[in-house]
């Protein structure tokens, strides 16, 4: 409405103008707030401006020279002001030098017809600027083994994906590697998060954070780690109970999540058993909290980098034979052999079956119903398996204290089951 208003008036160009001031404005506020800066609110909203201009003459004219001339000319007047003027706390500017010419570039941008995209980079530049100091400290809580696992993140993500080829093979068409590789990033990169939360808090960790971050990385060997915790001090026994029982419901969330992104459809079926398990759980959980004593320094979890490349090739070997494996039961035996393979691979993983039955559904080679059953098996297999770990390796005592919670988290998944 307003762009037709303008038509012919000569100024049909004044809302671009608008824009490049509005992204102007808002990056030199938060650099007025830096003394050291040489540029603040009206320098930024000038040179944003002058990148609409310069790339409006340019356009007009036909000469792209024009655009790179402002550029130029905004990096000299950057120089100069620095030259004549240098910072007493001998600060470099270079932070302030590279918004400037991000702004002049975000003005041009502008002029393209590429608003959205401008005002979005604007934001994201001042959020980067105005967060230095949570930066820096990030920076410096870093390790090289934090620095490693992002690395080999990155490595799946952009390197060995984008090589794969997206095309089924092998019997049933059921094995893709490009789909294979997308689920280990999807489970790299939930658990990496998790992984680094883990390693990057503070020195105070609480019973119900160390068992969200433990269901994130792993909730078996969460529970393997508190559960020799467990035997080896009693007085760690009831906090030992609650993080492993919070990491086994974050696991339920967990299969959610991962259902919600990859097969919304299957959603509604899965959250009857997984959310009357998670409720049960919870209840029987907060019904234990009172034998809890809260700790100052309470241990975490042994876990290793979840991005790792031999991990995440383990992973996808893992999936792809359990996703064969689960076509050709399915197709030879029915769903009795479905739930077999859900049943003896959810004892160690639940992740491999969870994706498995989601990417035999989506090929409609298994229904919504059959698909949620297989994963509420697998659940309750691993949860047989993990309360296992705790009577072997955590005790008696131990085992009594999760036994509640195990029960209730098994009975609703079930009692779910049975009214799907």
């Amino acid at each position: 409405m307003i762009t037709s208003f303008l038509q012919g008036s000569g100024i049909e160009a004044l809302p671009q103008f608008v824009t490049s001031l509005a992204i102007g404005l808002l990056i030199g506020l938060e650099r007025e707030r830096n003394p050291s800066a040489k540029a603040g609110l009206r320098t930024f909203a000038l040179v944003a401006i002058f990148g609409t201009l310069a790339a409006m003459l340019a356009d007009k004219s036909g000469s792209t020279w024009l655009l790179v001339a402002g550029l130029c000319i905004v990096g000299l007047m950057i120089i100069a002001a620095y030259f004549n003027s240098p910072s007493e706390d001998h600060d470099p500017g270079t932070t302030t030098v590279a918004a400037l010419l991000l702004c002049y570039a975000l003005g041009a941008l502008i002029w393209y017809e590429q608003a959205r995209l401008a005002i979005m980079l604007a934001i994201t530049t001042t959020t980067l600027l105005y967060f230095k100091p949570e930066l820096r400290g990030l920076t410096q809580r870093m390790t090289r083994r934090d620095l490693v696992s992002i690395l080999q993140f990155l490595v799946l993500t952009f390197i060995i994906l984008p090589i794969l080829p997206n095309q089924n093979y092998g019997p049933y068409g059921a094995f893709n590697p490009y789909h294979v590789w997308m689920m280990v990033v999807l489970i790299s990169g939930l658990s990496l998060a998790g992984y680094i939360a883990l390693n990057w808090g503070s020195h105070r960790y609480g019973p119900v954070l160390l068992g969200i971050l433990g269901g994130l990385v792993s909730s078996t060997a969460t529970t393997l780690a508190y559960a020799r915790h467990g035997r080896n001090n009693e007085s760690m026994l009831p906090l030992s109970a609650a993080i492993i029982l919070i990491a086994s419901q974050i696991v339920l969330l967990r299969l959610l999540v991962i259902s919600a992104l990859l097969s919304p459809a299957l959603l509604s079926k899965l959250l009857l058993p997984m959310g009357a398990g998670l409720a049960f759980g919870l209840a029987a959980t907060l019904l234990g909290w009172k034998r809890l004593r809260s700790s100052a320094d309470l241990p975490k979890p042994d876990s290793s980098n979840p991005a790792e490349i031999p991990a995440a090739l383990g992973f996808a070997l893992m999936y792809g034979v359990v996703l064969l494996a689960a076509a050709w039961l399915s197709d030879i035996a029915g769903d009795k052999g479905m739930y077999a393979v859900a049943a003896i691979s959810g004892l160690t993983d639940v992740d491999a079956i969870t994706l498995s039955s989601l990417r035999l559904f989506d090929l409609d080679k298994l229904s919504a119903s059959h698909a949620a059953a297989a994963i509420a098996i697998a659940f309750l297999t691993n949860m047989l398996f993990k309360f296992g770990l705790v009577f072997f390796i955590g005790g008696k005592s131990l085992a009594k204290q999760v036994l509640s919670g195990f029960a209730a988290m098994i009975a609703g998944v079930a009692l779910g089951l049975m009214l799907l």
